[in-house]
């Protein structure tokens, strides 16, 4: 059975039962109601008629009894209301009936009355001469009177049940009708309910679909504070995430096709070269006085790419985090200038000069062995794309850290450039790329590395103007709270 159906009849086997409870409820009330008035009514024709019949003497203030003419033109009168009275005395004999009408009280009744207690009675049979009215059950009242505290009469009033039944008959068909026209205002409530409530199930159906197509911008609306709402909230929550991650998934597809065609691309070159000179060895298509030559050509080519493999499995560590770091605190001064040694044979082939600005005994906070990685990497760049320049390598404390500037007035880059130098295999001068091994990896390499570290680089730079680099690593008390990743 569909959940609308199931949630419909739910609604409405609620609402129908409680409107049959308080039906049932209100037609007890009513009909308990009704025989209280009718109750209080014969309590009132019965004060009435006594009043009117009875005799006093007014000279010692005695009961003498009542009239009989006003007793029967009383009775005439409630005669045509179907109410019939009849009169006792003291001594419990009836001195009075209308229409023969014999209502027997009994003797527990007759000690409740002498205490001056008021009888009602619901159903009674008391005879009448009519023969019809004999059949008919009655509802009774017996009430005492009382003269200077002594009972002088009990007169017992009823009516016929069938009077009170027909005001109950009518009230029921009232009911009927009612409970018909609240019935079906159930039915279509329940529906709209049930409605309200699978339309949106509904929706998430369809949504859902969607996803299941691989379209992960469909929405549900929201429009309520229900459990259903909260679902359709935690539905767009992971068609977000699911579309997020969809979207990771084809960049990274796409790092991963690009990176694919890159490293073919950087691996063709010196491998042509290798084949080639082996092929040229295997048929003396060398000579032998250049074999020293082509067999110096081709360890320069293998060991580039070594360097670019190492590189690359380098990246890779660095950028999922998989690398050791041990920071501490040491004197980048003196790692500068042993840089700056090492660098300046390199230099010197550029007609480079490296100038060395940094304090003694300056102190940074980071990994040894990585410091000297993005130290040499930048260097080593901005010695590749300068000719016959200066390179100037400053430090300084600063706030919550130290900065590092490494300028040249080389070559320069143009802002497009500037933004892709930290792409892997990018390469800002292809007419230079095959010089001291150069993969496009350094400058990618030098950016995870200071990241690892909380710190920051930044780039400026201007065409034929040059170069500057601008690394930020921060004190202790600032870095990131992790001092290794394995």
């Amino acid at each position: 059975m569909k959940l609308l159906y199931r949630l419909m009849i739910a609604f409405f086997t609620v609402i129908i039962t409680l409107m049959t409870v308080l039906r049932l409820a209100f037609i007890n009330v009513t009909n308990e109601t009704m025989y209280r008035n009718t109750w209080n009514q014969l309590k009132t024709y019965s004060d009435s008629l006594v009043q009117d019949a009875i005799r006093y003497d007014t000279f010692d203030h005695t009961f003498k009894g009542f009239e009989n003419q006003a007793l029967l033109s009383n009775a005439a009168l409630l005669s045509n209301q179907h109410v019939h009275f009849a009169i006792f005395d003291m001594t419990q004999r009836q001195t009075f009936a209308s229409n023969g009408f014999a209502p027997q009280i009994s003797k527990n009744d007759w000690k409740k009355l002498k205490k001056g207690k008021t009888i009602y009675l619901r159903l009674t049979r008391p005879q009448i001469n009519n023969q019809k009215a004999h059949q008919s059950a009655m509802t009774e009242v017996i009430r005492p009177y009382f003269y200077h505290k002594k009972m002088i009469a009990v007169v017992s009033i009823a009516t016929f049940v069938s009077v009170v039944e027909e005001n109950m008959h009518q009230l029921k068909i009232n009911l009927a009708i009612a409970f018909l026209i609240a019935t079906l205002a159930a039915l279509l409530i329940s529906y709209l309910l049930a409605r309200s409530i699978t339309k949106k199930i509904d929706q998430l159906r369809t949504a859902t679909r969607q996803v299941a197509k691989g379209n992960y911008h469909v929405k549900v609306p929201v429009n309520g504070k229900d459990e259903v709402d909260d679902l359709a909230r935690s539905f767009n929550q992971m068609t977000t995430a699911l579309r997020e991650s969809d979207q990771e998934i084809r960049r990274q597809e796409e790092r991963r096709r690009k990176f694919l065609a890159d490293a073919a691309h950087e691996m063709r070159t010196p491998l042509t070269t290798i084949n080639g000179l082996l092929e040229g060895l295997r048929y003396d298509a060398i000579p032998k006085e250049d074999w020293n030559h082509s067999i110096e050509l081709m360890q320069n080519d293998t060991q580039r790419l070594i360097r670019l493999v190492n590189d690359n499995l380098d990246y890779e560590k660095i950028r999922t985090n998989q690398i050791s770091m041990d920071r501490k605190l040491f004197d980048c001064s003196a790692v500068l200038t042993n840089l700056k040694e090492q660098l300046n044979k390199r230099a010197a082939e550029k007609e480079d000069r490296i100038q060395l600005d940094v304090p003694a005994g300056l102190l940074v906070y980071a990994d040894y062995d990585r410091f000297v990685q993005i130290m040499f990497n930048v260097i080593q760049n901005a010695i590749q794309f300068t000719s016959n320049g200066l390179i100037k390598i400053s430090a300084r404390r600063v706030e919550r850290g130290c900065k590092f500037k490494i300028s040249d007035n080389g070559i320069g880059m143009t802002n497009d450039q500037v933004k892709n130098i930290w792409e892997r295999f990018y390469k800002a001068d292809q007419s230079r790329s095959n010089q001291y091994g150069e993969s496009g990896l350094g400058l990618p390499i030098v950016h995870e590395l200071v990241n690892l570290h909380g710190g920051k680089v930044t780039v400026e730079s201007k065409p034929k103007k040059g170069t500057t680099f601008t690394i930020f690593l921060p004190d202790p008390q600032h870095a990131p709270h992790r001092n290794s990743q394995n």
